[in-house]
């Protein structure tokens, strides 16, 4: 029996942060290196390892995206392995050095506490449905990781001049510095179906990136999960 769950057992250590299989990530934790991450994401963990629910650092810096449309962070430490996942949806781990991305909060696992971090407001769209109103931006030396509903893409929008369209209902995240505004458009497709015949897009333009998900239910993304 052994043998045949030998290929489901942990690899050794080489990141901080790295994934197991597509829809969990395992954590390398070490004193004075905190973590921060989504409530409730711990599967497994092994060593020393605390978890304070909603410290004060975080309701200082989020009090809004925790009381309105975000779901709260917890902090944990110590020395050990330390494993998340949330819901079965695949996981991406992702070293910044040195650059930042704007992170749907749905869809934000875990992130080293020593990034620079904070909430921001999605500006122009509340119309948008689906897509909540608050970003938590993080950059600097570190790591981050993210959920996604199925495999993600990520678009390189410093290809050309062409503006990158996306649903915002499966938008995960994007460098900060694009430009970013909306657009309304008509699909006679919706008229036979569902919807009132309008469709909502987001329109990138500069040099960076956008990950998206192979998804577009707004009902999960709204759902807080703790």
């Amino acid at each position: 029996m052994n043998q045949q769950l030998a290929g489901f057992a942990p690899t050794p250590v080489a990141a901080r942060m790295e994934n197991h299989g597509h829809s969990m990530v395992k954590v390398a934790m070490q004193s004075g290196y905190d973590l921060y991450a989504r409530t409730g994401s711990m599967v497994a963990y092994e060593g020393f390892v605390q978890y304070e629910p909603n410290p004060p650092a975080v309701r200082q810096i989020a009090g809004q995206w925790i009381t309105g449309e975000g779901t709260p962070l917890m902090k944990c430490t110590g020395d050990g392995l330390l494993y998340l996942a949330d819901y079965g949806a695949d996981v991406v781990a992702i070293d910044l050095g040195g650059d930042s991305l704007s992170v749907n909060g749905t869809n934000l696992l875990a992130f080293d506490a020593q990034l620079d971090w904070g909430v921001e407001r999605v500006k122009g769209l509340a119309k948008f449905a689906g897509q909540g109103l608050w970003n938590v931006r993080v950059g600097g030396q570190g790591w981050v990781a993210l959920t996604s509903r199925g495999t993600p893409i990520v678009v390189d929008c410093g290809r050309g001049e062409d503006e990158t369209y996306v649903d915002p209902d499966a938008l995960i995240a994007w460098s900060p510095h694009l430009k970013v505004k909306g657009k309304r458009s008509f699909k006679a497709s919706s008229m036979i179906g569902r919807g009132s015949g309008e469709a909502y897009q987001m329109a990138f333009s500069g040099e960076g990136i956008v990950v998206v998900q192979p998804s577009e239910d707004s009902t999960d993304r709204l759902r807080v999960r703790g």
